[in-house]
């Protein structure tokens, strides 16, 4: 095991990848690199024997070496952030001595003094492994350049921290404004809770409270009662995720097996404070069209006692 302090002066357990395992992950590179490598010369073979001139084509073989041997590793750690296919079968990265993942400039400075220095023929392939073997990080000539280490990664994907809010703190989690939170300070709290037992005592106490600063800074109100930094920011999280949840819960596509006048019902829709929808009434097949006038007729004038008279007589009252 190692340390590498974080820009932000925490100190990180990080475990060093040695020679053995390092020149098994070149050597594999090494392969795949050899393999492409005649396989683009085979193509420019025709292309060299059929009359181009001697110049030229050396030209080209050394443009070919070049591109495969300092272009696939310079492109690979720098796409997968220091990783070549080597070093991830065996589990390897490189990284800056903080921590951080390489760019192209360091990328390009370590794989430039890997052919022409550490293993450069001329030098007997001597320098890189000298330098490896006496340097605590196991670093070569490249490495201390640019500022790199080769690190071994854990295999076993990173356990999301067991988020939760204390008993006495619901009422004010769930009174929590957290539209300021960003993402990227979200993930940062939970990566940090996370490794939280990697840490060294210090480094808990300091970036937990870094961490608790910058979250009390987007959210509101504060804690009613005084709790730790890594409680705090497990309160935050566990909220935001239950708001997630029940807002991912009430925006599900109504996708089901039930059905209903206003098609399939979702299992995850609040049920409707107003009972179930009824169906529309079907349109009439034929236009409506009110009935004819009937004419009265004499028999149908009825004298009413209490004053009320039929249709169509000539008696005061009321008609419908």
């Amino acid at each position: 095991m190692s340390q590498l302090v974080t820009g932000e002066a925490v100190v990180l357990q990080v475990r060093i990848a040695r020679m053995p395992t390092r020149a098994l992950a070149c050597a594999i590179d090494l392969t795949i690199q050899g393999i492409v490598i005649v396989v683009l010369l085979t193509s420019l073979f025709g292309f060299l024997i059929g009359g181009a001139s001697e110049a030229l084509g050396v030209a080209l073989v050394f443009i070919v070496l070049l591109l495969v041997l300092i272009g696939y590793r310079v492109l690979m750690e720098t796409l997968t952030r220091g990783r070549t296919l080597g070093k991830m079968m065996l589990g390897l990265k490189v990284v800056r001595d903080d921590g951080s993942s390489i760019r192209f400039r360091q990328a390009l400075v370590r794989n430039l003094l890997w052919l022409f220095v550490d293993f450069a023929p001329w030098f007997a392939a001597c320098p890189g492994i000298v330098a490896s073997l006496m340097n605590k990080q196991g670093k070569r000539i490249g490495d201390m350049v640019s500022g790199t280490v080769v690190i071994r990664e854990r295999h076993q994907p990173m356990a999301s921290p067991p988020l939760f809010v204390p008993g006495h703190l619901v009422q004010w989690a769930q009174s929590l404004e957290l539209s300021r939170l960003s993402d990227e300070l979200a993930n940062t709290s939970r990566d940090y809770l996370a490794r939280y037992t990697e840490l060294e005592p210090a480094a808990q106490v300091a970036l937990g409270d870094a961490l608790a600063f910058r979250v009390g800074g987007v959210t509101a109100p504060s804690p009613p009662v005084a709790i730790s930094s890594p409680a705090f920011l497990s309160a935050v999280l566990a909220e935001r995720r239950r708001r997630e949840l029940a807002r991912l819960a009430t925006q599900r596509p109504t996708y089901g097996t039930n059905t209903g006048p206003f098609g399939p019902a979702s299992p995850y829709a609040p049920p409707s404070p107003y009972g179930a929808p009824q169906p529309y009434p079907t349109p009439q097949q034929r236009p409506y069209s009110p009935p004819p006038p009937v004419a009265p007729r004499p028999q149908d004038t009825v004298v009413n006692p209490g004053g009320w008279h039929a249709p169509g007589s000539n008696q005061p009252g009321q008609s419908y």
